[in-house]
């Protein structure tokens, strides 16, 4: 009994002091309430007309800002870009095509450097620590390819540090568990000496080393590819003549993979589910038939329409839509609508429900890449 009682005695001593020693005037911690959410456009423009810009929306004041990033910098932000991402609480990069450029800003749109020998530049993604790119170029400062490559830049420094080849014309790049996705199109073989390709590439991230090549049996994987935990929602356009277009739910985990006989050209996730705009074109009809889908990746389960009513036919009234876009802090979704390709399109913006975010806003050329940046308080 008295070891039992020389035991507990420290034991009840840490408990008094733990308890009795609390500072009763310590601030509680009080996570902060998101208020809402601003959001960057980033318009294409016409190729080789140097006329990209950023949008910006103002949720406090209602405000849209054309320009802003020229209006912010006094510079133009170059030719066509195909890309936004934010990498970090304070850098965003925006892959500036035809001008050869990787631009980043911070979150006001103050320009904050660039990197310069990644030309021919298409999609990206990041750990936080390195951006990850791809490229159509054969070359990359001193280095060649015969094919595409994947980029890896030091975010602090902006260099280049590694770089891998890949198939012909590599579009987008998803990261999982430390491995890279690439989606090989083959782009160009309507006017070069390859074929399409149908491979998604696995690259290892660290090393920078091609893994293996996951044949799809769909051709040419291009534009947006979404990223819903272990699972990618990818397109395939076909050749625009007798090559249908189709969508790849690619399973990073297994590898593995189901496809579907409708493209899903612009694409967006809740985490949970692929909301869909497909749209296949035909050289032989010069038309397009536009595909509004949900799919759930977990089941392959796959709905018509778009969160609601109100959501699917807003989308059906498009005339070209060219975006679209769900808020991983609201669940809000917006979309655009490029109209003529040569004039300036429209954002919209709606609640889960239906509800409108705002009236419609007058953005620029192609508007083609949103990005939602939140406020807290």
């Amino acid at each position: 009994m008295k070891k039992f009682l020389l035991f507990m005695l420290p034991l009840m001593l840490l408990a008094s002091c733990s308890s009795d020693d609390a500072p009763d005037n310590e601030t509680p911690v009080i996570d902060p309430v998101l208020t809402g959410e601003d959001l960057i456009v980033c318009n294409e423009g016409n190729w080789q007309s140097d006329n990209g810009q950023l949008s910006y929306y103002n949720a406090a004041t209602g405000e849209l800002t054309n320009q802003w990033f020229r209006s912010t910098n006094g510079t133009k932000l170059g030719d066509t870009p195909n890309d936004i991402l934010q990498v970090n609480d304070t850098l965003i990069a925006i892959a500036v095509n035809w001008s050869n450029i990787i631009q980043y800003i911070h979150p006001d749109g103050t320009a904050c450097g660039a990197t310069e020998n990644v030309p021919n530049n298409r999609r990206m993604c990041s750990d936080g620590t390195f951006l990850y790119i791809t490229s159509y170029a054969h070359k990359c400062g001193d280095k060649t390819f015969e094919k595409g490559y994947v980029a890896k830049i030091d975010i602090r420094t902006k260099e280049v540090v590694a770089t891998c080849e890949v198939g012909w014309e590599p579009e987008a790049v998803k990261l999982y568990d430390g491995r890279l996705y690439v989606c090989n199109t083959g782009g160009y073989a309507f006017s070069e000496n390859h074929e399409y390709e149908t491979t998604i590439e696995v690259v290892d991230a660290k090393t920078m080393q091609s893994l293996r090549k996951i044949d799809t049996g769909c051709i040419n994987l291009y534009g947006e590819a979404s990223q819903a935990g272990q699972y990618l929602c990818i397109n395939s356009c076909g050749d625009y003549y007798s090559v249908k277009p189709h969508t790849i739910v690619f399973d990073c985990k297994t590898e593995t993979f189901r496809t579907y006989d409708f493209p899903c050209t612009y694409n967006t996730t809740d985490g949970e589910k692929f909301y869909t705009v497909g749209s296949e074109f035909s050289y032989d009809t010069g038309e397009y038939i536009y595909y509004l889908k949900t799919i759930n990746p977990t089941d392959g389960t796959v709905t018509d329409g778009i969160l609601c009513d109100a959501i699917t036919e807003k989308l059906r009234s498009l005339v070209s839509p060219y975006e679209i876009y769900m808020s991983p802090y609201t669940g809000n979704i917006y979309f655009t609508d490029a109209k003529s390709y040569a004039t300036a399109g429209y954002l919209y913006g709606y609640r889960p429900d239906g509800t409108p975010v705002f009236a419609e806003q007058k953005v620029y050329i192609n508007p083609a890449h949103i990005i939602a940046l939140p406020k807290y308080e």
